[in-house]
């Protein structure tokens, strides 16, 4: 693969700016990436080049591509270099339920599934408790891995009631949405969720499935999802790479809200559930 050059010229470091000369070669690298010039998966210059290219010392460099790689911009490869790093997938944390497929494919990604398993089993206290069913009753048992532009980004297991669902049993999910099987064939509407997200590090089966190195961050995600009537149709357990993810929370402020009011209604129901009474 070529390396790619950045021609001297105007665009170097200003050295009367009182702005630090790593942050301008940061700005100036980035630049390069957002503008295109330096596509996904090209090489940087090396440090020596970078330092003769702008005038300065392989402290400033080594200082601007390390805030570049902690910002996940670039890759550096040991004995190989320094690469334009893939740009992290997006996906809703908080503000929708539509699932990953729908949320990746309405994102314009490419999504294909791996079912690892899919299989009916007996709920351990974990899971029964979850979905608030006694345990040792039958949940559909489903494992993938999520692919996203070829990728492996995702891997995820689901628990549902087999009571609730046992059409889903029967239902091959390789090239379908499991919300989407839930809702037209089921007859079950997710009207909410709880989620729970912690970073954790990969043991050995989960890095190879999603081909990254043992102990490489993920992000762990819990979800328990409902019906209308409020009862738990899906509890999943899922983990995203963390190298490749990043999740979005919308928050909104309604109008009339403020810290004081916030706090008095906390304390109100804790006073509530404690058995303590308020004055």
């Amino acid at each position: 693969m070529a390396i790619v050059r950045t021609p001297a010229g105007p665009d170097g470091i200003d050295f009367n700016s009182p702005i630090p000369y790593y942050a301008q070669l940061m700005q100036l690298l980035k630049g390069k990436i957002d503008s295109g010039d330096w596509p996904t998966g090209s090489q940087l210059p090396g440090e020596p080049e970078l330092c003769n290219l702008f005038g300065i010392s392989r402290t400033v460099v080594r200082q601007a591509l390390g805030e570049m790689e902690q910002q996940n911009l670039i890759i550096r490869r040991k004995g190989k270099g320094t690469f334009v790093a893939e740009p992290k997938v997006s996906e809703s944390l908080a503000q929708k339920l539509t699932g990953f497929y729908s949320d990746m494919v309405e994102r314009g990604y490419r999504v294909a599934t791996e079912v690892l398993h899919h299989r009916v089993t007996r709920a351990g206290d974990k899971i029964a408790s979850y979905l608030q069913i006694a345990p040792g009753a039958e949940v559909i048992d489903i494992r993938r891995l999520r692919f996203v532009n070829e990728e492996p980004i995702q891997l995820v297991t689901s628990y549902l009631p087999y009571a609730l669902c046992p059409r889903l049993a029967e239902v091959d999910l390789a090239h379908r949405s499991l919300y989407d099987v839930l809702e037209n064939e089921c007859g079950l509407w997710i009207a909410c969720g709880k989620r729970f997200i912690e970073a954790v590090g990969a043991n050995e089966s989960e890095a190879r499935l999603l081909r990254i190195e043992r102990g490489a961050a993920l992000i762990m995600l819990d979800s328990v999802s409902f019906l209308e009537d409020g009862r738990p149709v899906e509890y999943y357990h899922a983990l995203h790479r963390g190298d490749r993810s990043r999740f979005e929370v919308e928050l909104v402020r309604e109008r009339g809200w403020s810290a004081q009011s916030e706090v008095a209604q906390r304390l109100a129901r804790a006073g509530q559930i404690n058995g303590v009474g308020t004055k």
